[in-house]
């Protein structure tokens, strides 16, 4: 009896608990009230152990020990700086002999990467602090190899400064100018799709600039139409509206001409180099080697699977290709982005086997080895220890909706260096004997651990345990995982959140979460899983609602191998919008879900496939939201759209399996979202995708956002479209 009234007050004192929980609002959500901490803008400084942080009250950076843990030094203070002064800063570029800092201060973004900022030098010995330029905002500061220079971009051209002759600057080009040519940044698309905003360098001995110039004045331009607005307001367009017009590339239209330039800053000459490309290819790096004489320029087909790597001489403007990647369909642009260039090798990621691998050759481009190989991909390169043929990467060998650390040496054997499953990242020290591993999970925020280099904890410098008490407070709950066959024999993984009081007996409503996109994974053991970030707040709070929220990685998406991930190949949306349908079939035979009410959300490629699938044919969706969707892709831009479509003159076919061209299809309640000055996926897809679903006598809602882009932000007007989205959904599927 005893035992039975014990028993009976843990059930009463669980149950008040649970009525005692706090309870999850969208204001708290989108002012990032659950945001982990961050151990933030850590750079490895150079020939040591040691690296450089920003301070948790962002007005210091300092310098750490990655073995002990502890502070060494201050190197900048805002308080304690002679010459100018400055309030805040917003982040730091150390030169190479660790005796300057470049400050950032006053960032004003441009696109998805490009800022413009005020960048300040700062003598570290000294405590000198003085501006870079008197000209104004500057774009991508770089340093010479010897410290000696800086050389940036102001107004689309190039200029050099000797930091210790400050009067000395120098105009490097003479060309650039605003839609017409750009000197030593990528164009909007180059920057967007092959995910860089620097196309600047010195060669090793700091003698010559190079860069690449990008001739746009016969791209198509497109114009976003601005008001006023509010938060902010731009008085200038009170009455009449304005426009922001730029260029941009669509399918199968004329992109920049490129071309790769350098400059000696002794002979104060120009050359053109002569690196091979076809007339309509890319050009979408520009990197220095270890040897003056040679700098290495990456050019890709427009299709996209033939990456050519070439030597090239910044003196006389010779080149010779040392590397040709060329694999069916196309070159993933993450293999691209992680080729990593030191010393006298080229680490090389490729996906040729089938999955992503790395492949090391010398700086001549000779074949030496393949790094490690099994059936899994290769997710992140950290780099290659010439001295002993070290290399550090990241996988999910352990599983695919994991992620770990690992060393491969150069007789093959290869080492786990992170211990726990989930999601391990790394920072590693210039040194490569500690790093940094950041940990996560679907249920705990990040924990950043520093440990020597084979992988044992040597000091934990954040752990978030405040954050992960306050998601107990609040009655977050545990993310289930689940795997099922469709209809086709092909088996997807997933996971869902149950409401916190979740009774298997009763019926409940559930929502589709996806994003779909070629070769990205939301079903992923990380606490940035789920929508919105923040370790899924939004889905916690659509939980607390009463559904069950739930996510599946679909055909296309990564992780798996290239078969799974390429099969999409010239036709997107098609299987990814069937594997949702199933998605809901499957979730449809669950005792616990009411078949008659699923819904289905997303945004950008996540909102095309909302409108795709809910036009799939097969009626399981009862509601739907799409926010920023591309409705056809002949409005998007080149290169995203043709590596995974060609162009639409080569495949109209597959361009036509378009939610705009499937519209009579649709089944369920619809609310589109977009903001009016969405640079990337224009309005023009939901302004034309409304008129289509109007003509075919399709009832729907709309919301536009003013003067917002892509992300949808700024004042109320995030917690404002949750709340749209949101309540859409519970109105539909509580009914």
């Amino acid at each position: 009896m005893k035992k039975l009234i014990i028993l009976l007050g843990a059930i009463i004192m669980t149950a008040g608990d649970l009525f005692a929980l706090n309870k999850l609002d969208l204001k708290s959500i989108t002012s990032d009230d659950f945001s982990a901490k961050y151990v933030t803008g850590i750079i490895p400084i150079a020939g040591t152990g040691d690296y450089a942080k920003i301070s948790s009250d962002g007005k210091q950076i300092q310098r750490y020990s990655f073995k002990s843990g502890k502070e060494i030094a201050v190197l900048f203070d805002v308080a304690r700086v002679a010459g100018e002064k400055i309030d805040k800063f917003d982040g730091y570029i150390p030169s190479p002999d660790g005796k300057y800092l470049l400050i950032r201060t006053n960032t004003q973004p441009i696109y998805r990467r490009s800022f413009k900022a005020d960048f300040y030098v700062y003598q570290v010995k000294t405590r000198l602090l003085r501006h870079l330029s008197k000209t104004g905002k500057e774009q991508i500061p770089v340093w010479s190899p010897d410290s000696r220079h800086v050389a940036y971009v102001y107004e689309n051209n190039i200029y050099v400064e000797d930091i210790t002759n400050p009067s000395s600057v120098k105009q490097v080009t003479f060309d650039g100018k605003f839609n017409f040519v750009i000197n030593g940044l990528p164009d909007w698309v180059n920057e967007e799709e092959f995910s860089y905003n620097c196309a600047l360098t010195f060669n090793a001995d700091g003698s010559k600039i190079c860069w690449l110039k990008f001739d746009e004045s016969k791209v198509k331009q497109y114009s976003l139409q601005l008001f006023k607005g509010l938060d902010p307001e731009k008085d200038e367009y009170r009455i009449y509206p304005g426009l922001y017009s730029y260029k941009y590339p669509k399918a199968g239209e004329e992109n920049s001409k490129v071309s790769a330039w350098s400059y000696d800053l002794l002979s104060e000459k120009t050359l053109r180099l002569n690196v091979p490309l076809d007339s309509d290819g890319y050009m979408p790096r520009i990197k220095p080697t270890d040897e003056a004489s040679h700098i290495v320029v990456y050019t890709f087909n427009r299709h996209q699977d033939d990456l050519r790597l070439y030597a090239v001489n910044p003196s006389t403007g010779s080149s010779k290709m040392i590397i040709e990647e060329h694999v069916p369909k196309y070159v993933k642009e993450e293999a691209m982005e992680g080729i990593e260039i030191k010393g006298n090798y080229i680490l090389l990621p490729s996906d040729r086997d089938g999955f992503m691998h790395l492949y090391l050759y010398n700086i001549a481009g000779k074949f030496l080895r393949q790094v490690e190989k099994g059936k899994y991909d290769v997710t992140t390169v950290y780099g290659y220890d010439a001295k002993n043929g070290d290399v550090y990467y990241q996988s999910n060998e352990l599983n695919i909706h994991g992620r770990q650390i690992y060393v491969a040496h150069a007789n093959g054997k290869v080492d786990r260096l992170s211990d726990k499953p989930g999601d391990n990242a790394a920072i590693f020290s210039a040194d490569f004997k500690y790093f940094i591993n950041i940990w996560s999970d679907y249920d705990h925020p990040y924990i950043f651990s520093s440990r020597n280099q084979k992988g044992k904890v040597l000091d934990i410098l954040e752990d978030n345990k405040a954050l992960k008490k306050k998601t107990e407070e609040y009655g977050w709950v545990k993310k289930d995982t689940f795997s099922f066959v469709t209809s086709e024999g092909v088996r997807l993984d997933g996971w869902m959140v149950k409401p916190a009081d979740f009774d298997e007996n009763k019926k409940y409503p559930v929502v589709l979460f996806q994003y779909s996109g070629p070769g990205t994974q939301q079903v992923l053991n990380s606490w940035n899983s789920g929508s919105m970030g923040q370790g899924g707040a939004f889905d916690m709070y659509m939980a607390q609602q009463g559904l069950i929220v739930v996510c599946v990685d679909g055909r296309g998406t990564g992780g798996r191998g290239a078969d799974f991930e390429k099969c999409t190949y010239l036709k997107l949306g098609d299987l990814e919008s069937k594997d949702q349908v199933e998605t809901a079939l499957y979730m449809g035979k669950l005792p616990y879900v009411d078949k008659a009410r699923i819904g289905i959300w997303g945004w950008s490629f996540g909102g095309f496939n909302t409108l795709m699938s809910m036009s799939e044919g097969r009626p399981v969706f009862k509601v739907g939201v799409a926010v920023a969707p591309p409705t056809d892709w002949r409005f998007y831009d080149t290169i995203y759209t043709e590596r995974y479509m060609r162009t639409p003159q080569e495949n109209p076919t597959g361009y036509d399996t378009n939610p705009i061209h499937r519209v009579k299809n649709l089944h369920g309640a619809l609310l589109i979202c977009h903001g009016t000055a969405d640079d990337n996926v224009h309005p023009q897809n939901t302004f034309e995708y409304a008129e289509a679903l109007v003509q075919a006598d399709k009832d729907f809602k709309e919301n536009y956002y003013t003067n917002r882009n892509h992300g949808i932000r700024g004042g109320n007007t995030r917690n404002h479209l949750l709340r749209q989205i949101s309540q859409f959904l519970i109105d539909n599927l509580k009914k």
